[in-house]
């Protein structure tokens, strides 16, 4: 649009058969979805972008022209430095964060180094440059920091999983695993940073005799007096807990206790008002309930236990539509409206104090008798009445403190030696209990998971082993085991997912309780590898597996044409494995047939590309 033009008529013919070639085996339809002309304009200019959110012909035609020297600006994202040689005169960093997964992080020095190492061409260049982009906030130092470093940690992610812990006590039997576990570079990493802790320990060991000493009294020991003061208080502050934990109880009650179409008071926060219930949202016991909820200003959102410090009750009731959409605004702004002639009809709110439900949550539980007991025991103590009492209760409670720390050190040191072993022995006891283990022994069940790579490789399959799968049709199948592979970025604020009719709500909410089985199984053994399995890809799955077009599956999923590629791509390989894990079962037949629907269009492509 802006009229520049960096190539040469030959190049732009070399250009436009690399590109043709490339997206051969993509339909018209689908080439006019992804804006294929206006995008090979830009390429025969020489200008392209390269992004995760592009289709793989697409990303593959821009690194063929980058390679042979055809295309001169590319606008790109890190995936261009990673793993091609693709040189470059010049490499311009716009900013020095970076989206990690989960939040924007500033990008590490061997990041910045991975990236800028594309400036200078081998052979053509005598130098290469790397210019970041100046902006508001920015400290060269920063810039300077990173473009010096030379060496970069290399730090082990490497844990222990379902799948791998069968395979390992299958090939190795448990014993001989746990000793093949501690001598892998992330135990060794666990062990080195050992040395600087037990350093620390000697010095708290050191200022823990000098606390004591100018704690001292005259009148007795004053630290005696000081644990019992401590227990005092920490007999109170218990109680305290238990009053929150009774208040938390009686709040996840009334939040399971609600049914769609409750008009309900929200207290306080960001979304205090009058709502209405659209889904009572009832998930694991580690988050409580969520349910979702629209708003008299029409906004729908997911609550949770925080919002609520009392109980919530229903004031009311109204027709909620079953065809009822959070995600259309026109949906959305009729039940507002239903909601607020509702509000009228209904008798004013009653919203308690917190202030005074706490006096009242005081008064209910009373005194305790042990720490009535020990308040008296400290009256009557020698060192009650001393007058310099409270400067040695300054020092008694640094030396509290420094011990309790003193305490944390060395449970860290106990809990980096052999940390990678005693993983593996507590992924081994979730599956002895469920019986995929037994002892050295690989269990029938056990070689069915040994067969299932996906992250969430476990709940697969217990949902194999229960049969939770067996009655679903192929496409519905492909949308349920779509949330074995996609995750939401902003899952909290994520609208309720879409579903397939029929089968599918029943199948999805027996996923969901078994995930929660073993999401409370894990918390008993302290391990933590399976995340909730996320439906919010379930229906475009399903549409594509019935034959979707491009056009209307990308209108659906919210999502770029890259990225449902990768998902579908991602989702083929896991229903692969659930058809070879799956045995004589009805899912193996219907895993393939799934694998077949979802094979058409950009996704066949993508299946055969490298």
């Amino acid at each position: 649009d802006a009229g520049v033009r960096l190539t040469g008529p030959g190049e732009r013919d070399r250009i436009r058969a690399i590109a043709d070639e490339h997206t051969a085996a993509l339909s018209a339809a689908d080439l006019n979805v992804l804006g294929y002309d206006r995008w090979l304009a830009a390429l025969e200019e020489g200008i392209a972008a390269h992004h995760a959110g592009m289709v793989p012909p697409f990303k593959e035609a821009v690194e063929a022209c980058f390679v042979q020297g055809l295309v001169k600006v590319v606008f790109a994202t890190e995936t261009l430095a990673l793993g091609i040689n693709m040189p470059a005169r010049s490499v311009v960093l716009e900013q020095l964060t970076k989206w990690n997964g989960d939040s924007h992080a500033d990008i590490t020095p061997g990041e910045y180094t991975q990236l800028t190492g594309r400036a200078g061409r081998r052979g053509i260049d005598v130098e290469g440059h790397g210019v970041v982009l100046w902006r508001p906030g920015l400290d060269p130092r920063q810039v300077a920091g990173l473009a010096s470093t030379r060496t970069y940690p290399l730090r082990s992610s490497f844990r222990p999983s379902y799948n791998m812990a069968v395979n390992l006590v299958g090939t190795d039997g448990r014993a001989r695993s746990r000793r093949l576990l501690e001598s892998s570079f992330a135990q060794f990493q666990a062990d080195r940073g050992v040395v600087g802790l037990a350093a620390e320990l000697r010095r708290s060991a050191d200022a823990l005799a000098g606390y004591a000493e100018a704690a001292t009294c005259e009148r007795d020991d004053f630290m005696e007096y000081a644990r019992l003061r401590r227990r005092c208080s920490d007999i109170e502050a218990g109680q305290a807990r238990r009053r929150k934990s009774d208040s938390r109880a009686a709040v996840t009650d009334s939040l399971h206790a609600l049914r769609p179409g409750d008009v309900i008071d929200v207290p306080a926060g960001r979304w205090a008002g009058t709502a209405v219930v659209i889904d009572p949202g009832v998930y694991g016991e580690r988050e409580g309930p969520r349910p979702l909820v629209l708003t008299v200003d029409r906004h729908a959102r997911r609550l949770s236990l925080g919002d609520f410090p009392e109980p919530v009750a229903a004031r009311g009731r109204m027709r909620v539509p079953k065809t009822f959409s959070a995600r259309s605004p026109q949906a959305r702004r009729d039940l507002a409206s239903a909601l607020r002639t509702k509000e009228q009809q209904l008798p004013p709110s009653t919203l308690p104090s917190a202030r005074r439900s706490g006096r009242a949550a005081v008064e209910e539980v009373g005194v305790d008798p042990e720490a009535q007991a020990l308040r008296e025991a400290l009256r009557a103590h020698p060192c009650h009445g001393c007058p310099e009492r409270e400067d040695h209760a300054r020092w008694a409670e640094r030396y509290d403190r420094l011990d309790r720390d003193t305490q944390g050190l060395r449970r860290r040191i106990e809990s980096r030696t052999h940390s990678i072993a005693r993983q593996f022995d507590r992924v081994c006891e979730v599956l002895d209990t469920l019986g995929y283990l037994d002892g050295d022994e690989v269990t029938p069940d056990g070689r069915r998971l040994s067969r299932l790579y996906s992250e969430l490789d476990l709940v697969a399959a217990e949902c194999l082993r229960l049969g939770v799968w067996d009655e679903l049709a192929p496409e519905e199948l492909a949308a349920c085991l779509s949330a074995l592979v996609h995750e939401s970025r902003n899952a909290d604020q994520a609208p309720e997912p879409r579903l397939p009719r029929g089968r599918v709500p029943d199948v999805v909410a027996a996923m969901q309780h078994t995930w929660a089985e073993l999401d409370r199984m894990e918390r008993e053994h302290r391990v933590t590898y399976l995340r909730r399995p996320d439906f919010s890809f379930a229906w475009v799955a399903f549409r594509w597996a019935r034959g979707a077009s491009l056009d209307e599956v990308l209108g659906d999923a919210q999502v770029t044409a890259g990225d449902f590629v990768r998902t579908m791509r991602q989702l083929l390989d896991v229903i692969d494995q659930v058809a070879d894990a799956a045995g004589d079962s009805p899912v193996r037949a219907n895993a393939r047939a799934a694998s077949r629907l979802l094979r058409h269009g950009v996704i066949d492509y993508s299946a055969l590309a490298p």
